[in-house]
């Protein structure tokens, strides 16, 4: 895998937010340095510890990921909890997760990924591909032949800077699926390869991909 010089920190920034605020969210991002991202959506139906920490427990929820370089992801959560207070009650949530590496994107160039940070010693690492919908299915063919023994498919809508269309005046964000695989960390570089090969992620507007270290795992065998 190609690395650059500099070796960037990469931060995954999720916000959680009421139905209807993700492109708000997005918007203002792109003001602060975010170049782009993705808006997942969700609603709590169950009594769940990890939903209710989501706060996705009982209206419909819209979660925004975003990655950016270490510094530019910490002044965009400092702004943003300054615009939308996060620290009221049903106002949202939003933190950061560390990044591994990150291919796909012409603004950053490539992070080795032995060159993790965050967990020691993790034993199983997250795997996230975005790509255009219709692709998914082709992620996971092509994790599986690679070793991997399966993955969650999240559908999403996108919103970067080259991937809007217009229609009627209108901006029309295409619709984007998430394939999330955990794989354990001497299988991920097989894996991660053979997907950014497959798919042509290098590719402009093929998608992105990005690996983050697991903690715990629960219910992998």
């Amino acid at each position: 895998m190609q690395t650059n010089g500099e070796h960037n920190e990469f931060e995954l920034i999720s916000v959680v937010v009421n139905f209807g605020l993700g492109s708000k969210i997005l918007k203002s991002a792109k003001q602060h340095g975010i170049n782009g991202g993705t808006v997942l959506l969700g609603k709590g139906t169950i009594n769940n510890r990890i939903l209710e920490f989501l706060a996705i427990t009982d209206v419909r929820k819209e979660i925004v990921l975003m990655i950016a370089e270490k510094p530019i992801a910490e002044h965009a959560l400092e702004e943003l909890d300054k615009e939308f207070n996060f620290s009221k009650p049903h106002h949202g949530i939003a933190f950061s997760l560390p990044v591994s590496w990150f291919i796909g994107s012409r603004h950053y160039g490539d992070t080795n990924i032995s060159e993790s940070r965050g967990v020691a010693n993790t034993m199983y690492k997250a795997i996230f591909t975005v790509v255009e919908k219709g692709k998914a299915e082709e992620v996971i063919e092509t994790a599986t032949a690679a070793g991997s023994r399966g993955g969650t498919i999240i559908n999403a809508r996108g919103s970067g800077i080259h991937e809007t269309s217009t229609l009627f005046s209108m901006t029309i964000e295409p619709e984007k699926e998430i394939v999330m695989i955990l794989a354990k960390e001497e299988a991920t570089e097989a894996i991660a390869s053979a997907i950014r090969e497959n798919l042509q992620i290098d590719e402009p507007g093929n998608g992105i991909m990005f690996i983050l270290d697991v903690n715990n795992t629960y219910g992998l065998y």
